[in-house]
């Protein structure tokens, strides 16, 4: 099983921080799940311009493929002026509308205010939807009052994190599962 960890800004250290627990709670917890964390701050992405991924080239085409040969995502986003970063939402636009077919996503949301808690359900959700992920339904959201120092303070943020890399990593075994059953049935 091959798991990417998104982190979806070019600035900013929260995101990161958590995604960086995230990968550690992964490897410590599942050796068996091939993980990798993507710091979209540390690649030079080029904008979407409606070609195929497949003819993007450097980090652009690393990123995408990355993201279409693995089995799930958890996608690590800050809030910024209530909605996702652009550096995430060209991710996406980079992708085709399948890309997440059969795919499992799980998501982490840092912000600075609690006000900001149902971004992820109102603008990150229906993107992954369209673009046919199984959404792990609780995501991780993660406030400014929870770090301290650029770490994170708060022990609860640690339990759902952990609890989030579960329910990926279950979702993700049972759905492959499943379409082996589906396979299963024919004879090719």
């Amino acid at each position: 099983m091959k798991i990417i960890a998104l982190s979806g800004s070019n600035v900013g250290s929260k995101t990161r921080t958590a995604m960086d627990f995230t990968v550690k709670t992964l490897n410590e917890k599942y050796e068996e799940v091939d993980v990798e964390l993507i710091d979209l701050a540390e690649y030079d992405m080029k904008f979407s311009d409606g070609r195929n991924y497949l003819d993007y080239e450097g980090d652009t085409g690393y990123i995408t493929k990355s993201l279409m040969e693995a089995d799930a995502i958890i996608v690590g986003t800050p809030i910024f002026q209530a909605s996702i970063p652009a550096t995430l939402k060209n991710v996406f636009d980079l992708l085709p509308q399948n890309a997440f077919l059969n795919k499992v996503v799980g998501i982490l949301v840092t912000a600075g205010s609690s006000k900001h808690f149902l971004i992820a359900e109102q603008q990150l959700k229906p993107i992954l939807a369209y673009m046919k992920a199984q959404i792990v339904q609780t995501y991780v959201f993660i406030e400014e009052s929870d770090f301290y120092l650029k770490e994170i303070k708060n022990e609860d943020v640690f339990f759902r994190i952990e609890r989030l890399v579960e329910d990926t990593v279950v979702l993700t075994k049972t759905y492959q599962k499943i379409q082996e059953e589906k396979d299963a049935q024919y004879d090719f």
